[in-house]
């Protein structure tokens, strides 16, 4: 079990720095928020590699799309919300069509940006996201896959979002094999259910198979890091073996990692899923923690969910 914690977006500031020598083609572009998003940092050590675009979330993303045809590697960053919305004529006509090595850095996704409300929490932009053709889609779950996510992007041909939160999270994977696009990690093995998770949530899924263990129930714990594309093979596999999935993620049940998995299990077999996730609403201001929990992202109702399946 997890026993410190780091916010995503700090390690991607500590990762920013720690690539700009091996990757002297990057360049940050940020939309006035730098001090929140932490590329701040990457602007005060590498002032010409930066640039601060503004409150103009679309015209950032059409210039990082230039900066990538002249051989730059652009990384973009700004709230999730605005990256998925206000950048998403731009993310699809520039980027993603001409298929360029553009990252996108969401930050302050999910509910994380909590006490601004439902203005600023993105809870719909997976599902954006995952429609753009050509768009890798990553969701680590903790800072040292930030890291991990954003090397590995870099040296990706074509485009990747990248969701990151805001607060502190538990480090689950210091000194573990590192994140692999398009691959699932089994945290766990069982034969009992399957539970896939992405992001923040990952440590409520560990959790949860330790409660459902206590009660005889053993879980197949796989983090679905990758959104797009879909390790579809590992997921069906799993739920093959348990024969029931719960799907628990810090987004919007629709258009997500639940329906990610519905998606790729119907073309394999179906199978009972059940979705732990915000429902089809807007949320409000409040304590992330709090608001995490009046959604229904939490240990508990991972255990529920799994208990009605088997029940």
């Amino acid at each position: 079990m997890a026993t410190k914690s780091v916010a995503m977006r700090m390690a991607f500031g500590e990762g920013l720095l720690e690539l700009a020598g091996a990757v002297p083609e990057m360049v940050v572009l940020d939309a006035d928020v730098a001090s929140s998003t932490q590329t701040l940092k990457f602007g005060m050590a590498h002032p010409s590699r930066f640039f601060n675009c503004g409150v103009a979330e679309g015209n950032m993303a059409a210039i990082a799309g230039g900066m990538a045809t002249c051989g730059l590697r652009p990384v973009v960053s700004t709230f999730a919300l605005f990256i998925a919305l206000k950048c998403a004529d731009q993310m699809r006509n520039v980027v993603c069509y001409n298929n360029l090595p553009v990252v996108f850095a969401a930050n302050y996704a999910g509910l994380s940006d909590s006490f601004d409300g439902a203005s600023h929490q993105s809870v719909e932009d997976l599902a954006f996201a995952r429609a753009l053709p050509n768009l890798t889609v990553v969701v680590p779950a903790d800072g040292v896959e930030v890291k991990q996510a954003l090397a590995q992007a870099l040296r990706r041909d074509g485009p990747t979002y990248i969701r990151l939160g805001r607060n502190p999270t538990p480090v689950l994977f210091e000194g573990e094999p590192p994140l692999e696009i398009g691959r699932v990690r089994k945290l766990r093995d069982g034969a009992d259910v399957t539970i896939c998770v992405c992001g923040v949530p990952t440590f409520m899924a560990l959790d949860a198979a330790e409660r459902l263990a206590a009660e005889g129930m053993q879980a197949d714990i796989l983090e679905v890091a990758t959104l797009k594309p879909l390790d579809a093979e590992a997921i069906a596999a799993s739920a093959a073996k348990t024969g029931r999935v719960v799907t628990v993620e810090e987004h919007s049940i629709i258009g997500g990692l639940h329906g990610a998995v519905c998606e790729a299990l119907s073309r394999w077999r179906p199978f009972p899923v059940a979705a732990v996730g915000i429902e089809d609403r807007y949320a409000e201001s409040g304590p992330y923690e709090a608001l995490m929990a009046r959604y229904g992202i939490s240990a508990e109702a991972i255990v529920a969910r799994a208990r009605g399946l088997a029940g």
